[in-house]
């Protein structure tokens, strides 16, 4: 049969189906017995069958393509581009090319007219574009929960992010951290408010002060070392930062290291003193601030919800306010445990290499695809949630076990 083109009813004969049978087989449609679609896959294949993605298309008027919306900062950080390839190449598995909107988005109704399907990755409440997409009139998926007031998604692939951020804390005062601090992100996207909330609820659940400073939702690792800084200049007791955003860990680490505080290991004698310096400071690690311009959203403008700016709010611990502005003060030498809740490039390559959450974006990026696939296909019923796993990947920087 390699002379000619391979048709269903080639397929249908030697798998001894009918041709609809096929059809619904490769297409994974209609009640079609597991072991019969197994079959009529595996004869597909020995013949050498290609469906007419065309024709296809015409008749149930399928573009043929699913859109693709990240937010705004998704070009310069590593973790968005990862997910973009692993949706590529799931939707391409299903014959469907992968179109990347603009961030600003355009009208649903001509998106609509593009695409059979769109993913909605992160949305936050703030971006203008996402209550279009939403109700653009096609099968739409989100990558974490959309929490605005527009319509909800077809369907969404979360992760236990509330999950992710409590096993950090966890392993951080495992190791010996008294007083942990997060570099927490602004905005109100499902992914933020689950680790600004998580900071709190884990800290009086333990009895203890989780500093929290907010950055950028984005921030880069200049914004990431200014905060730091200013948060061991207030706070010289601090003795584990996690911070959230995407490849800011590089700017923590610079941050220790001018302040000659030594990344990996903590000593109970430079716990003590820094917390006897503290202490004699006048400075409670329970005080919130932002850092530089912390009333921008991932793309530097205020979120509109006034959560990015917030000072002064305690998850925790008692009253207390702001030190210095990042002049070196606490103990030379004390130590500092640093991890991310973002693991890439910059965690595994920097000096000490940084414990963080892999959060398997490739593979999400995959997921996410594949459930705008299997709604777009009649497998999954357009109100599915499915779960998305992570791992703790412990590194140097919060010292060897034990």
């Amino acid at each position: 049969m390699t002379s000619r083109t391979v048709t269903l009813l080639d397929v249908a004969r030697a798998a001894g189906v009918s041709k609809s049978t096929v059809s619904d087989a490769l297409q994974g449609s209609g009640r079609v017995a597991e072991a019969t679609r197994d079959r009529v896959r595996a004869v597909a294949e020995e013949l050498g069958y290609r469906p007419n993605s065309a024709a296809r298309r015409l008749r149930r008027a399928s573009t043929g393509a699913v859109g693709l919306h990240l937010p705004a900062t998704a070009t310069r950080l590593d973790y968005y581009m990862n997910l973009a390839f692993g949706a590529v190449e799931r939707a391409q598995e299903d014959g469907l090319d992968m179109v990347l909107l603009a961030p600003s988005g355009a009208a649903g109704g001509r998106i609509a007219s593009r695409v059979d399907g769109l993913l909605v990755i992160d949305p936050e409440p703030g971006d203008s574009a996402v209550p279009g997409l939403l109700d653009a009139g096609v099968p739409v998926v989100t990558g974490e929960r959309y929490l605005g007031p527009a319509a909800g998604p077809s369907g969404a692939v979360v992760c236990d992010n509330a999950a992710s951020l409590t096993a950090l804390l966890d392993h951080v005062t495992e190791r010996g951290a008294r007083r942990p601090a997060l570099l927490a992100p602004s905005g109100s996207s499902a992914w933020a408010t689950a680790l600004r909330a998580t900071a709190g609820s884990w800290g009086r659940a333990h009895g203890v002060a989780v500093t929290l400073r907010t950055v950028p939702f984005a921030a880069t690792p200049a914004e990431a070392e200014a905060a730091t800084r200013a948060l061991l200049a207030a706070d010289p007791a601090v003795d584990a930062v996690i911070c959230a955003p995407d490849g800011s860990a590089p700017g923590v680490l610079r941050a220790a290291a001018a302040l000659g505080r030594k990344v990996g290991a903590i000593s109970a004698s430079g716990a003590s003193s820094a917390h006897e310096a503290s202490e004699a400071r006048g400075t409670s690690s329970a005080s919130e601030a932002s850092c530089g311009s912390s009333r921008n959203d991932r793309s530097g403008g205020n979120d509109g919800t006034g959560r990015a700016g917030e000072g002064g709010r305690s998850e925790g611990g008692g009253p207390g306010s702001p030190g210095g502005t990042g002049a070196a003060v606490g103990p030379a030498g004390a130590g500092l445990l640093v991890a991310s809740c973002v693991d890439g490039t910059a965690t595994r390559g920097a000096e000490p290499p940084v414990t963080a959450v892999d959060l398997h974006p490739t593979a999400y990026g995959r997921a996410c695809a594949e459930l705008l696939c299997d709604i777009l296909a009649g497998r999954a019923a357009p109100d599915t949630v499915r779960r998305h796993s992570w791992s703790l990947e412990t590194r140097a920087s919060t010292g060897p076990p034990g």
